[in-house]
């Protein structure tokens, strides 16, 4: 049995960024949970991350970032490469099964298994099941309404929602 599916979207838009996260898990075929919290702040509130697959890999691997963080003094570049180099060469981290977007108030990225830290060209970022539904919905918000970032993610959430039997409306929204 897999827990799977998810939709996170970060976008950073008119010098602010938002991060959301839907709040639907599902067993199989089956919605266990509606108002699951897939987005959160660490690292003194100064970074938001939203993460996609197995929960308990999701949270390690958001301990593991802070971690990062403390050593790095907060640079958020610099843990996301070391988080990311860990995940890819260590034996027990390269079984995780997650991917996530962190956030400070200059940066987006996503950090991957593979070793990816990806920061994406347009200031937007979608992940999991609804992700790229809530990405092209965000880019197309972002450059045709003047919209607010938190305004577009919960907006491009709603139409991913719409799409994807893996998302639902019980959004999380971080922004800073």
């Amino acid at each position: 049995m897999n827990i799977h599916a998810t939709t996170i979207l970060a976008v950073r838009h008119k010098g602010k960024a938002a991060v959301a996260g839907d709040g639907q898990v599902t067993l199989e075929t089956t919605v266990i949970k509606h108002h699951a919290k897939k987005v959160r702040r660490i690292y003194n509130d100064k970074i938001i991350v939203g993460f996609a697959g197995a929960t308990a890999d999701a949270l390690n691997l958001s301990e593991r970032l802070e971690a990062k963080l403390e050593r790095y003094n907060g640079n958020l570049t610099r843990g996301a490469v070391e988080l990311a180099r860990d995940w890819r060469t260590d034996k027990y981290l390269r079984r995780l099964e997650a991917i996530m977007i962190a956030v400070d108030e200059t940066k987006i990225f996503l950090i991957s298994g593979n070793g990816d830290v990806i920061e994406p060209d347009e200031g937007v970022i979608g992940i999991g099941s609804g992700g790229v539904s809530a990405q092209a919905a965000a880019i197309a918000l972002m450059k045709h309404t003047d919209m607010s970032a938190r305004d577009i993610v919960e907006a491009a959430m709603r139409i991913a929602a719409a799409a994807c039997v893996y998302t639902n409306t019980d959004f999380t929204i971080e922004e800073m």
